[in-house]
């Protein structure tokens, strides 16, 4: 059984939407229980850190989701409530990953300005860990996100907007990606079957 992390915090249909369209079957559920007995776990999630990893709290899902041991898939979101801490309302977060999550600059290291939030397709490079099987160098994929982890020794490929942040992470059985598959076109469709595909 495939289990997405249901805890109010958005783009639980687009996720299951692309699950559908892989043929995967799946669970939306909040249950602690259920997330034990999981084969897979996806956690989404749009929004703001600082109510997300309260809401993790709230299910008490902050102390089940690191002692998982499956294959972990964070999205968005839920890629930045894996890592160590989120400027973002200056939020501790579930530390699986070391990174640390800041918002991104709203000028390059030139001084040009950018658009935040980053918005659109952009390249992924670096790629490492089976997650990127049959993914190119240079792939594009779609963001939408204000805040992104720094790199760090977890990093499994690299976007740059003004600076170089990490597009996705990986350690163990756990592993997030900054950008949305979901949204990602045939390029986000192979990465979320090759999630599905790991081996335990």
């Amino acid at each position: 059984m495939i289990a997405v992390v249901d805890y109010d915090t958005g783009n639980l249909r687009s996720v299951a939407e692309a699950l559908h369209r892989l043929g995967a079957e799946f669970t939306l559920t909040g249950d602690p229980a259920q997330l034990r007995q999981a084969e897979r776990v996806i956690l989404p999630g749009v929004g703001e850190a600082a109510s997300a990893m309260a809401k993790l709290r709230e299910r008490g899902l902050d102390e089940v989701i690191p002692r998982l041991e499956v294959p972990v898939l964070g999205v968005c979101i839920g890629m930045q409530l894996l890592c160590q801490w989120s400027e973002e309302g200056d939020t501790a977060c579930l530390g699986i990953f070391s990174a640390r999550v800041g918002r991104i600059p709203a000028t390059t290291r030139e001084g040009a300005r950018l658009k935040v939030p980053h918005v659109g397709w952009d390249t992924i490079e670096g790629l490492r860990t089976p997650l990127f099987d049959g993914i190119d160098e240079g792939a594009y994929v779609y963001y939408v996100h204000s805040y992104a982890a720094g790199r760090c020794e977890a990093t499994a490929a690299t976007t740059d907007y003004g600076v170089a942040f990490s597009a996705a992470l990986a350690r163990d059985n756990f592993f997030g990606v900054q950008f949305h598959p979901e949204k990602s076109g045939r390029t986000g469709a192979r990465i979320l079957e090759n999630f599905l595909n790991m081996n335990r």
